[in-house]
């Protein structure tokens, strides 16, 4: 691994001169229209463009784990990873019509919030306690320590000075509230898809060097040749592949769970738009949607890449880990190969990528505790100084916390992207499902909701370790198992969440109406009517692209 020459540093400071003093000119800005207000602080309340809402999005949303985790995908599986990326598309445009108008309407700002006004405190304090051990410690630390260890294998530094700069750095974008998060990843966008693309058109530079030819467009259309399998985007059942992403469940099935559950019930995404109206939230979604559709470019294809450049010989034995090949190591290989400078650019892209994932959840831990835990719980007549000052202690302590548990917890890159998937949705069915029945079923019960948050973990559990204990063959002909290489009938993780959800969705029917016929249990209603839903000319338009694009994509590559 090479190391910062002195034009990539100067490349570098700019950046960081750049997002630092647009952040502080945002907050002075802040200070002096509207105060301390603590909306204000967690949601910048009606301040927030739908552009920089579709970039903030996207630059919570893509992280370490995209860059290293989905290129180390392409590598391994193909372009059918990129499934995460454009299913997520179409999933924007369902939240922005049927989740959003939900939100606010009913004026939610966290997601405990939404629990309490729908379930009960008892469910609303359960579920944020989870979040925040959620975000604590798996998800802040496993973005801060993937993000450190690509940032070191690039520059050079040591691993525990990389987690404290980008603690610090996210940490003081973050105090500044969201309003300074919103603007400023606008630039963090900026310099991850410039930053992205240039390594991307480097890579298929190098492609097509290959054949004696030269350009992006020419490395492309050799990538079909030396590797027209890693284009498949639905994997049949023969494909050593099969069980990371299960044939039509990616499109049918279990896809839906984890994107509609990351998407729409996540206090860490849908904060963006909390805060502003109706149109600009959904305006924000849909542009958010339209980036997605770019990102497979900027994190699948140079796995793709670097595969072809690896079984041609060029990076020798560069892809060895202890003696076996490891797919994470793709994309960090391919940013030292970068001429000087533009190292510097993509070293700002994949920074800038960590921080503002860092700067979002932060401010959604920030946002829960304060809101939902010390208001609530502790304080309950805490003025707004005081609560947005709770909020940015409470952001230090959760930054120091990921900094000294995450070395501790032994987060291995190796399949980091697939492997988070995986364990992410042992509690994405109940929570899905939680949500769902609270938006479209009046009769659903607090019982029914603390059945999905138990229920749904429980039966994710079981269905994993179900082969060790029992044969599963018999699944095989209906398509929901596959032998492995050990020789055990397993389930697909995302059929196991396909599973887990309706029988989560059929124990809240049976608790919800069991409580009904005994005059027992509690239902809290929110206002949802038809009228909610219904879309302006330009956003029914642009879901129309969408929708056409992504038949497009998958009618070539099917």
């Amino acid at each position: 691994m090479s190391t910062f020459s002195t034009v990539d540093l100067i490349v570098f400071l700019f950046y960081f001169a750049l997002v630092a003093g647009y952040g502080i000119w945002v907050y002075r800005r802040k200070q002096a229209g509207s105060g301390s207000a603590s909306h204000d602080y967690f949601l910048a309340e009606g301040s927030l463009s739908w552009w920089a809402i579709g970039a903030s999005l996207i630059a919570s949303n893509i992280s370490a784990e995209q860059f290293i985790g989905m290129s180390g995908s392409g590598y391994k599986i193909g372009m059918a990873i990129a499934v995460y990326e454009l299913m997520a598309a179409a999933t924007l445009v369902i939240v922005a019509v049927f989740f959003m108008p939900v939100y606010l309407k009913n004026r939610i700002y966290t997601m405990p919030q939404f629990l309490e006004q729908r379930y009960g405190k008892a469910v609303a304090t359960t579920m944020a306690l989870f979040w925040l051990g959620l975000y604590v410690v798996v998800n802040l630390t496993s973005i801060l320590y993937l993000g450190a260890l690509a940032i070191s294998s690039l520059s050079g530094i040591a691993l525990l000075p990389c987690m404290l700069f980008l603690a610090v750095f996210a940490a003081i974008i973050t105090l500044g509230g969201m309003k300074v998060i919103g603007y400023t990843d606008v630039i963090q966008v900026t310099c991850l898809v410039v930053g992205g693309l240039v390594t991307t058109w480097l890579a298929l530079d190098m492609v097509a060097g290959l054949a004696g030819k030269h350009g992006a467009v020419a490395g492309f259309s050799e990538l079909f040749v030396r590797a027209g399998g890693h284009f498949d985007m639905v994997l049949k059942r023969d494909n050593p592949n099969y069980m990371d992403l299960p044939g039509l469940s990616v499109l049918i099935g279990g896809m839906w769970i984890v994107n509609l559950n990351y998407w729409g019930c996540n206090q860490y995404i849908t904060q963006r738009a909390l805060g502003a109206d109706l149109p600009t939230a959904r305006k924000g979604l849909l542009f958010a949607a339209f980036l997605k559709l770019l990102m497979p470019v900027i994190v699948v294809l140079p796995g793709i890449a670097a595969y072809v450049l690896d079984k041609s010989g060029v990076l020798g034995n560069a892809m060895q880990q202890g003696g076996e090949i490891n797919p994470d190591r793709a994309y960090p290989i391919l940013l030292n190969l970068l001429p000087s400078g533009l190292k510097g650019i993509a070293f700002a892209a994949l920074t800038a990528a960590v921080v503002a994932s860092l700067a979002g959840k932060a401010n959604s831990i920030a946002t829960i505790f304060t809101l939902d835990l010390y208001k609530k719980n502790v304080n309950k007549e805490a003025s707004e100084q005081r609560m947005v000052w709770i909020g940015r202690v409470s952001v230090v302590v959760a930054m120091a916390l990921a900094v000294f548990i995450a070395p501790m917890l032994g987060i291995d890159k190796k399949g980091g992207f697939q492997y988070i998937q995986e364990y992410t949705g042992f509690v994405s069915p109940g929570i899905l499902a939680m949500f769902l029945m609270g938006f479209f079923w009046k009769k659903t019960t607090a019982g029914a909701a603390m059945f999905a948050t138990v229920g749904g973990l429980a039966g994710s559990i079981v269905l994993k370790f179900l082969p060790g204990m029992m044969d599963l063959s018999f699944l095989i002909p209906i398509g929901f198992a596959k032998v492995t290489e050990a020789g055990v009938a397993e389930i697909p993780f995302l059929d196991r969440m396909f599973i887990v959800f309706f029988f989560v969705v059929a124990g809240m029917v049976l608790i919800s109406k069991m409580a009904e016929a005994k005059r027992a249990g509690t239902t809290r209603h929110l206002h949802v009517d038809t009228s909610l839903f219904r879309v302006d000319g330009a956003f029914a338009l642009g879901s129309a692209v969408i929708g056409v694009a992504l038949a497009t994509i998958y009618g070539a590559w099917w």
